[in-house]
């Protein structure tokens, strides 16, 4: 009988040492950090027949026609502007940037469309805000219905996966709304 209280008890006793662990508690939920400069805008001109306030943190490069690239290499980000001058083609001009917003939805979750007036300019346009996984996430159209239009989309060098560009997106949609309402024709 002792012999069998013995075994009992180192069984209970091994039982006890084995089971005595910290107790398994899942892991938090955790949240990539992106912090980004504050927002400072200067002004921006050359030759062309438009001026406007970029990011200061941005470098821009001039293209063809008077057409720009505005780079943010930390986000790994540009934005492409491309200027035509309207020459009575503005319905096909309009189509033509109309047309480049919804090729995207098929990837698109949502485009939301946000139109732009200003009279005193004469800056009249529209910004589209595409949700989910498209190529660009954020466009615009700018024009004065007789002499310019100006297109503008931001392209991301990573895969389009919307979670993980969400704050670098959100940060250039701003530069780029900053970039319309600032927009003056000479």
């Amino acid at each position: 009988m002792l012999k069998k209280t013995i075994s009992i008890a180192t069984i209970l006793l091994a039982l006890t040492v084995l089971s005595c662990k910290d107790d398994v508690v899942p892991k938090p939920a955790g949240f990539l950090r992106l912090d980004y400069p504050e927002a400072k805008y200067v002004g921006f001109e050359n030759n062309c027949p438009f001026s406007f306030e970029m990011n200061e943190n941005a470098i821009i490069k001039g293209e063809k026609n008077c057409g720009f690239a505005i780079t943010y290499p930390k986000m790994k980000a540009t934005i492409y502007l491309t200027y035509k001058p309207v020459n009575g083609d503005i319905n096909k001009l309009l189509k033509d940037a109309q047309k480049l917003t919804y090729e995207h939805v098929i990837k698109a979750d949502d485009i939301l469309e946000q139109p732009y007036l200003n009279p005193q300019k004469k800056v009249y346009g529209m910004f589209y805000q595409v949700d989910g996984n498209a190529a660009t996430n954020s466009q615009f159209y700018v024009t004065d219905s007789t002499k310019h239009f100006i297109t503008g989309s931001v392209y991301f060098y990573a895969k389009p996966n919307f979670d993980s560009i969400m704050p670098a997106a959100s940060y250039i949609k701003n530069d780029m709304q900053r970039l319309m309402e600032t927009l003056k024709w000479k």
